[in-house]
């Protein structure tokens, strides 16, 4: 059986609520379920961090979930994209979770450590997920039990000097992303976990919710620039990284989502696997979601793409980009596989003005505005 959260009005995360009983205090806004600091200072200084230093910022908007019971692994498999039985210990891998029809109920990291497996979702997606899961433990052995996360809390540290200030606290580097370690910090106890980023480093680490204000002074004080949402969201949309509920939607098929690192196609049966499977052997879907720069004014984030005037897909996510070179424009948008043919650009209007869109092949190089 499920232990189920239930239904509320966002309230702060713990380390939101610690930084905002300061003297210095952030402004906070709703953030994937959760309410966290928005921005600390000037965004270009936290996009800055980012991307060429390290920041520290508030990942209380994290959610973690023992899965327990003899028929753990069986049953996990059987739920999600990706391995669960192959993963190392001390390893992880994301996941999206399918409906019968193979469509997308939404995403999450699982985690080994020995024989114990956790579930990492985003709190937004908290209490639909397991509802989806409560729905498939019939006959298994399998309890969903919810961390606290009023006891234990997660603090983020991105950049690609982020093992360089972990070294510089005694804390332990981690040389691959979705691995993770136990360690101890001061006499706290951590879990150290690294996700995947494909133009920085990104950590979690998982601290008792009475020292997390420390570890969050500690890092500032060693060099993290303190960052907000609204930097991060600059940077995963830059990565080409897509949010659940804002990228892929629950009508979406997994392959249109162009994330093949959240699928296996050697493990068994699970949740929507004929339809994966479908798609793999038979043909290819008529559309992808693909990063791309726009040359032109920002647009919103449901505007129409279109080639030689006819639609060509539709804009998911937009972020602003401060370089050397002036702003650039990024985007998440989810493209007809016919317009991709002969990388020509694709077209939108906004503002009164009209621009274009160009898809990258991967992730965009650039001089950091200092």
């Amino acid at each position: 059986m499920t232990e189920l959260a239930t239904a509320a009005i966002p309230t702060a995360s713990p380390l939101a609520a610690l930084l905002l009983s300061g003297d210095r205090r952030p402004e906070i806004a709703v953030f994937r379920g959760v309410l966290t600091p928005t921005e600390f200072d000037v965004r270009a200084v936290e996009i800055a961090a980012l991307t060429a230093k390290s920041a520290v910022h508030d990942l209380g908007w994290l959610r973690r979930v023992e899965v327990r019971g003899e028929d753990r692994f069986r049953w996990l498999s059987g739920m999600v994209t990706n391995m669960v039985n192959d993963l190392p210990t001390a390893g992880g891998a994301w996941n999206l979770v399918l409906n019968a029809q193979g469509r997308i109920q939404g995403d999450l990291i699982v985690w080994r450590e020995n024989d114990a497996l956790e579930l990492e979702i985003a709190a937004d997606q908290y209490e639909r997920l397991l509802a989806h899961f409560d729905h498939f433990i019939i006959m298994d052995d399998v309890e969903l039990v919810g961390v606290d996360p009023n006891v234990e809390t997660a603090i983020g540290l991105t950049g690609p000097q982020a093992g360089e200030l972990l070294h510089k606290l005694g804390l332990p580097i981690l040389a691959e992303p979705l691995t993770s370690v136990r360690t101890v910090w001061n006499g706290v106890g951590l879990l150290i976990r690294r996700d995947y980023g494909a133009l920085a480093d990104h950590y979690a680490l998982w601290v008792p919710v009475n020292a997390a204000e420390s570890l969050w002074r500690a890092l500032s004080e060693a060099g993290a620039t303190p960052a907000g949402s609204a930097a991060l969201e600059t940077l995963r949309v830059v990565e080409g990284i897509p949010a659940y509920g804002i990228d892929m939607v629950e009508r979406d098929l997994p392959q249109e989502t162009s994330q093949m690192r959240a699928l296996s196609f050697n493990k068994g049966c699970y949740l929507g696997q004929e339809i994966v499977e479908r798609i793999r052997s038979r043909g290819n879907v008529h559309r992808h979601l693909r990063s791309v720069e726009l040359n032109g004014p920002i647009p919103p984030s449901d505007t129409e793409l279109t080639l030689d005037g006819k639609p060509a897909g539709q804009i998911t996510s937009v972020a602003a980009f401060p370089s050397e070179g002036g702003v650039r424009l990024f985007a998440l948008g989810m493209i007809r596989s016919e317009a991709e043919i002969g990388d020509r650009p694709l077209n939108y209007a906004a503002q009164q003005a009209e621009g274009t869109a160009r898809i990258l092949s991967a992730p965009p190089t650039f001089d950091l505005k200092g």
